[in-house]
């Protein structure tokens, strides 16, 4: 998982700041205030492959995190032991063959 954390911080910083000063900013709100912002980082991560194959291998556990997310949208941090799946799927997900450092895209 790191290194997708990397990665989407290397090529999608920008985005990643701005939606993180946005969910800072809107404790309670941040779901419907920074959903522009959410999906310019989904679009910026999309094409990279490590990012991909995580979003493949994991898909459950992320949409079981998305959805605790929507349904404690004033307390996040519930949403830990679902966030502790996530990330113990990413760690197991087999990057072989995956293409680590392609080139960027401008976004």
């Amino acid at each position: 998982m790191q290194v997708a954390m990397d990665i989407t911080t290397k090529y999608c910083h920008k985005e990643m700041e701005s939606y993180g000063q946005c969910v800072a900013a809107h404790p309670s709100t941040w779901q419907q205030h920074c959903q522009e912002l959410k999906m310019k980082v989904a679009q910026c991560t999309s094409s990279h492959p490590v990012i991909q194959k995580i979003r493949t291998d994991c898909s459950k556990e992320f949409t079981e995190f998305e959805r605790c997310l929507l349904e404690n949208q004033n307390s996040p941090t519930s949403c830990s032991a679902h966030v502790a799946r996530f990330l113990g799927c990413a760690e197991t997900v087999d990057l072989a063959g995956v293409a680590v450092n392609p080139v960027p895209q401008p976004s």
